[in-house]
């Protein structure tokens, strides 16, 4: 690793106004694959989304990053935590890759390097994953990291015309320095 936001396959980056095609096909694959549902937004709106996030200042432990591929320098997806509670020490976070660039490793990998972040740097205690109920490899992709499934929100969600199941997956702090340690080994 030769930063802290770079390891063997990905680095970690703030979202630059250029990235709003990435995003947009990111949007698309989503579609496409049936997790979300969302009103068409026009390219000029995924530029103006791309050019205000590059802009923003830091929402505190709240954020999206890219996850840039080393060997091309390609953007491929975006990790990020999209809640957090610094008080009881938990945040939630999520992880997209293009369709085109799923199997690859970088997602494993962008976690990692969020999930070192939040809880080496920020000292959070537990990190919480939201996962569609029929998204088998996502499931599997959880457990692969060693979250755990905690519970199941029935009928939480709504898409595709009818309801969905939303599974609670969790990951505790010493549980992944115990997992870093012995993959390192």
């Amino acid at each position: 690793m030769t930063t802290f936001w770079t390891g063997k396959r990905v680095r970690l980056r703030g979202i630059e106004p250029d990235d709003w095609t990435a995003f947009m096909r990111f949007a698309a694959d989503e579609e496409r694959s049936g997790d979300l549902l969302h009103p068409p937004r026009s390219a000029e709106g995924y530029r103006a989304w791309a050019k205000e996030q590059a802009a923003a200042k830091s929402d505190g432990d709240r954020f999206q990053l890219v996850v840039e591929a080393i060997e091309t320098g390609e953007t491929v997806g975006a990790v990020g935590s999209h809640q957090a509670d610094p008080t009881a020490g938990w945040f939630e976070y999520g992880v997209t890759i293009g369709a085109d660039h799923r199997r690859k490793g970088y997602a494993a990998e962008a976690v990692v390097l969020l999930l070192r972040f939040m809880f080496a740097e920020r000292r959070y205690h537990k990190c919480e994953a939201r996962i569609f109920a029929h998204n088998e490899s996502s499931l599997a992709f959880q457990r692969r990291l060693g979250f755990v499934e905690e519970g199941r929100l029935r009928d939480r969600v709504f898409f595709a015309g009818r309801h969905h199941d939303l599974v609670v997956m969790g990951l505790l702090a010493g549980e992944f320095a115990q997992l870093q340690s012995m993959s390192e080994l």
